[in-house]
């Protein structure tokens, strides 16, 4: 994954980038929210780890920040902090932060996180996916399905989702076919 880190400390953003970049990970390092987000505008990074006390801009504002851009693709932010309590999680949550890791940040802990950004961000894409075009059928409206197969929409949809139909008859539906067919 692509990766912005914004560390203020040189040292801490040095060992990080090393832990995240022996995973694989492609990271672009920021000395403080100011400089980070002027990165994110451009490049729209969808994992963000964040230290909360920075000069400039802190992590809160940065977090803030990104989730006004509500047009673009998700951005899962990890904020790292020394601070701890009730009052600062709910802050820091109202703020939009997903997660939380505490310095000083084991690599075992940090590697873990990102393996849950990794599976959130999977999951809203398949979410994102579900909702994308589908092939559906002009006059019977079955969807073509993965497998090349027309299948009846409820079919297709209850096997994806969590979804159940009932089904009912809309108040144009009901003008068109099914009053005149009372009449007769």
């Amino acid at each position: 994954m692509k990766v912005l880190l914004v560390e203020d400390e040189a040292a801490s953003r040095q060992m990080l980038e090393a832990i995240l970049a022996a995973q694989g990970h492609e990271v672009v390092p920021a000395e403080n929210g100011a400089e980070a987000w002027g990165v994110w505008q451009i490049t729209q990074h969808r994992v963000v780890v964040a230290d909360w006390l920075m000069p400039q801009m802190d992590g809160l504002e940065l977090c803030r920040r990104i989730r006004a851009h509500a047009q673009a693709p998700y951005t899962y932010f990890i904020l790292e902090t020394v601070r701890s309590g009730r009052g600062n999680f709910l802050e820091a949550m109202a703020a939009g932060v997903d997660d939380f890791i505490t310095k000083p940040i084991f690599p075992d802990e940090l590697i873990a996180r990102l393996k849950v950004a990794e599976r959130i961000l999977g999951l809203r894409h398949e979410l994102l996916t579900l909702e994308g075009l589908l092939a559906i059928c002009s006059y019977c409206k079955r969807l073509r399905d993965e497998h090349g197969t027309w299948v009846p929409l409820e079919r297709y949809v209850e096997g994806r989702s969590a979804a159940q139909f009932s089904h009912g008859i809309c108040p144009d539906c009901y003008e068109t076919h099914v009053r005149p067919y009372l009449r007769e």
